[in-house]
C-alpha cells in the first residue's frame, strides 16, 4: 500500500483548491440562512390581561403620602406601559373589565368575570393564559371563586399591588411581569387559579392577605417565579377549575350567604323573616345564646357552616356539638328552659381547612345546586 500513498496525497492536494472554492461559495448561503432565522424568531406566547382596578391601578393624590391614593384610576393599557421588558415575555392583549377598588366587587361580578374568562379560554386557542389585575383587599375571594368555576386547565393568574402605581416604590410592575411569566409557562397548567405577589406563586385555595404591606401575601406558597419563569414546589390536590363540579353562566344567581363572627357575649344573628340561604360563622367555639340562635336558623332551613377564623381545621362546635341535645341544654343552665332547644337538632357543617370568606364562597356555589345535607357535607369534605 505504501507506494500508492504519494499519488493519493497528490490527488487530495490538487483537489484542495476546488474544495475551498465550494466552501467559499456555500458560506454566504449558510450565513444568509442564519441571519434569516435570527430575524424571524418564534412568536411570543399570547396572554390576555383583564383589569378590574385596585391599588395596582391606583394614583396618589399626595406624592408625599403614599397611603392617600385613588384605587382603580389607570387603564389596563396605562398599567402595562409601566412594565419594562413585558414585550420580551409575551404578546399582551388587554381588556378593561372594571376599574374600581376591590371592596366594591360583588358576587355578581365574580360570575361575570368567570363567564368572561371561560369564554376567552374556550374560543381563543391562541391564548396561553389569562392574568387578572385586582385590588388586594378582596383578591383572595375573587381568586378562590375563579379557582372553583373556571373550566380550563390553562393558567389563570390573579395579581395585585400593595402600593399605588404612582408610588416611588410601586410593586405593581414587578408583580405584573412575574404574573405574565407565570401565565405563559407550560408548568403552570392544571394548578388551579394562581396568585402571584412578590415573586411568590400562591394557590387561590389557601392564599390569604395576612397584612397590608409588601410581602403581606405569604400563606399558600406553591412556587417561586424569577426571570427564568416559575419554579413549582407543590401542586393543589383538591378539585379545582376544570376538575371542579361548579359551573356558572350569565344567568347564574348565587344564593345569599351571610358571614358573621362569634364573640364573647354574642347573641347570634337575628334576621326575622329575611333569612339568608346560608350563614358562615367564624368561630373557635360558641356562646350558649349563639348556639341557640344558630339552632333556630338551621331548623328554619338556613344552612349553617362553622369556620375557624384563620382557616385551620374545625370539625365540631359546642354547645351544639354533642350527640344528645339534652347534654347541650345542661351545659347552658341559664337557658335550659329556652323554647329554642325544642325541635330537630342540626349541627353546623364544618368548613375544615377554609377561611370563613372562602367557606362562604363554597357554600354559595354549593347551595346554587343543592340543599341536601349529605351532598353539602360531601362538598365541604371534597373541596
Amino acid at each position: 500500500m505504501s507506494p500508492l500513498l504519494p499519488p493519493m496525497t497528490l490527488t487530495l492536494t490538487r483537489s484542495r483548491p476546488r474544495l475551498i472554492g465550494m466552501v467559499c461559495l456555500l458560506l454566504p448561503i449558510f450565513a444568509a440562512v442564519t441571519v434569516a432565522r435570527a430575524d424571524d424568531p418564534q412568536p411570543q406566547p399570547r396572554v390576555m390581561i383583564i383589569a378590574t382596578g385596585g391599588t395596582i391601578a391606583g394614583v396618589q393624590d399626595d406624592p408625599k403620602n403614599p397611603s392617600r391614593y385613588r384605587a382603580g384610576s389607570l387603564t389596563a393599557e396605562q398599567i402595562i406601559a409601566s412594565v419594562p421588558g413585558l414585550e420580551d415575555v409575551a404578546q399582551v392583549e388587554t381588556e378593561q373589565f372594571s376599574n374600581i377598588p376591590s371592596t366594591r366587587i360583588k358576587p355578581s361580578d365574580w360570575v361575570r368575570l368567570s363567564v368572561r374568562i371561560n369564554t376567552l379560554l374556550r374560543e381563543r386557542s391562541d391564548l396561553a393564559g389569562v392574568v387578572v389585575t385586582h385590588g388586594t383587599d378582596r383578591l383572595e375571594e375573587s381568586a378562590f371563586f375563579l379557582h372553583l368555576t373556571v373550566a380550563s386547565d390553562k393558567p389563570v393568574v390573579v395579581v395585585g399591588a400593595q402600593r399605588p402605581a404612582t408610588s416611588a416604590s410601586a410593586d405593581g410592575p414587578a408583580n405584573l411581569l412575574a404574573a405574565v411569566r407565570t401565565a405563559v409557562a407550560e408548568a403552570s397548567r392544571d394548578r388551579g387559579t394562581l396568585v402571584v405577589m412578590d415573586e411568590r406563586i400562591l394557590s387561590a385555595r389557601v392564599v390569604r392577605k395576612d397584612y397590608p404591606r409588601v410581602g403581606g401575601f405569604g400563606t399558600g406558597l406553591i412556587g417561586l417565579v424569577n426571570s427564568e419563569g416559575p419554579h413549582y414546589l407543590y401542586r393543589p390536590t383538591r378539585p379545582h377549575t376544570h376538575r371542579s363540579e361548579f359551573r356558572v353562566s350569565e344567568d347564574t344567581e348565587l344564593p345569599a350567604v351571610d358571614l358573621v363572627f362569634s364573640y364573647s357575649g354574642g347573641l347570634g344573628p337575628s334576621y326575622g323573616d329575611e333569612r339568608p340561604a346560608g350563614v358562615v360563622v367564624a368561630t373557635t367555639n360558641m356562646t350558649c345564646d349563639e348556639g341557640l340562635a344558630f339552632r333556630a336558623l338551621a331548623r328554619a332551613g338556613t344552612t349553617v357552616v362553622a369556620a375557624f377564623p384563620t382557616g385551620e381545621s374545625l370539625r365540631r362546635v359546642s354547645p351544639v356539638r354533642e350527640e344528645a341535645p339534652q347534654r347541650s341544654r345542661d351545659s347552658c343552665n341559664e337557658l335550659a328552659g329556652d323554647p329554642r332547644w325544642d325541635g330537630e337538632w342540626i349541627p353546623p357543617l364544618p368548613a375544615r381547612m377554609l377561611t370563613p370568606q372562602k367557606a362562604r364562597i363554597l357554600l354559595m356555589l354549593a347551595l346554587a345546586q343543592t340543599r341536601d345535607r349529605e351532598e353539602l357535607e360531601r362538598i365541604f369534605t371534597a373541596y
